[in-house]
C-alpha cells in the first residue's frame, strides 16, 4: 500500500460551469481513453488532483515531496498520479524509471513550471485556470460547499450572500474555508461570538497595552458593517454617535483592514 498519499484532497469534484473549465474537462475526457502521459499545470485549489483522478481513477496518488517513497513504490506500479512533481528532488532519475518501466503517469505542477527533462515523457500539457477566471464555477462551488456545511454541521441549506465577497486567494481551498466559516457565523448569537473572541484572545494577552492593541477586533467589524449598511461617513458617524473627525481617525488607525472604506 502506498504510504505517501497526499493528506489533503481537492475540496470538490471538478466543476464545469464555465467555458474555461468545460474545455479543460474535454481534454481530460479525451485523455481517459488514451494511453499517454499528461502534466496538469495550475495554482493550488483549482482541481488538478480531481482531474487527474478522473483520468486515472484507479491509480495511486503520491506527493512528489516524498522522494524516497515515490522511488520505492513506483517500480511496482503500472500507472501513477504524482502531485507537485515540480518539488521532486531528482527528476532525471524519476524520468528514467518511468521510461524503463513504461509506467503511465499523470502529474501536477505549478503553472510556471517547465522542465526539458519532463518534456521527454509528457506528450500532453494543459493548464487549469484559477477560479478568478471562472466566475460561473465559483457560484457552483459555493452551492456545493454550503451543502458540505449542512452535511457536516446540520441545519438548513440557507446561505446569506449579502456582502459576501468570495475569497479566491487560494482558489477552492480558501473559498471552502470561507463558506464554512460564513455558514457557521450567520446564525451566531452574542454569547457564541464573545466566546469565539475570548478563545482567540486567551493566548495573545500579556502586554501592557492589550486593550488598545486589540480594539480593532471591535472597531473594524463595526465600521465595515456600518459602511455596508449606511454607505457614507456622514450617516455612519451619525449612527455611531461619533463626530466625523473621530470616525476618520479610527479609519486611519485601522487602514490596513479598511482600505476600501472612505
Amino acid at each position: 500500500m502506498v504510504q505517501a498519499v497526499a493528506a489533503v484532497v481537492d475540496a470538490t469534484k471538478f466543476i464545469t460551469a464555465s467555458e474555461a473549465s468545460s474545455e479543460t474537462f474535454k481534454t481530460a475526457s479525451l485523455l481517459k481513453s488514451l494511453d499517454v502521459n499528461a502534466l496538469i499545470l495550475g495554482e493550488d485549489g483549482v482541481g488538478k488532483r480531481t482531474l487527474a483522478s478522473f483520468v486515472m481513477p484507479d491509480a495511486p496518488i503520491i506527493d512528489a515531496s516524498h522522494y524516497g517513497e515515490v522511488l520505492t513504490q513506483i517500480e511496482n506500479l503500472s500507472e501513477i498520479i504524482i502531485l507537485n512533481i515540480d518539488n521532486f528532488a531528482n527528476i532525471k532519475r524519476l524520468v528514467e524509471i518511468l521510461k524503463e518501466r513504461e509506467i503511465r503517469v499523470m502529474a501536477t505542477a505549478k503553472p510556471s513550471f517547465a522542465s526539458e527533462i519532463l518534456d521527454e515523457i509528457f506528450s500532453i500539457k494543459f493548464d487549469i485556470p484559477p477560479l478568478s477566471q471562472r466566475e460561473e464555477d465559483v457560484v457552483e462551488l459555493i452551492g456545493m460547499f454550503v451543502q458540505n456545511a449542512v452535511d457536516i454541521f446540520g441545519g438548513e441549506s440557507k446561505f446569506d450572500t449579502t456582502n459576501f465577497q468570495p475569497d479566491l486567494s487560494d482558489n477552492a481551498n480558501s473559498l471552502r474555508r470561507q463558506v464554512m466559516i460564513h455558514y457557521l457565523l450567520q446564525d451566531i448569537d452574542d454569547y457564541e461570538l464573545m466566546q469565539i473572541i475570548e478563545n482567540y484572545l486567551m493566548d495573545k494577552l500579556g502586554s501592557n497595552s492589550d486593550y488598545r492593541n486589540f480594539l480593532y477586533l471591535y472597531e473594524v467589524p463595526l465600521i465595515r458593517a456600518g459602511f455596508a449598511k449606511f454607505k457614507s461617513q456622514l450617516q455612519l458617524s451619525d449612527k455611531l454617535g461619533l463626530n466625523r473627525n473621530t470616525l476618520r481617525k479610527k479609519i486611519a488607525d485601522n487602514k490596513k483592514y479598511l482600505q476600501g472604506e472612505r
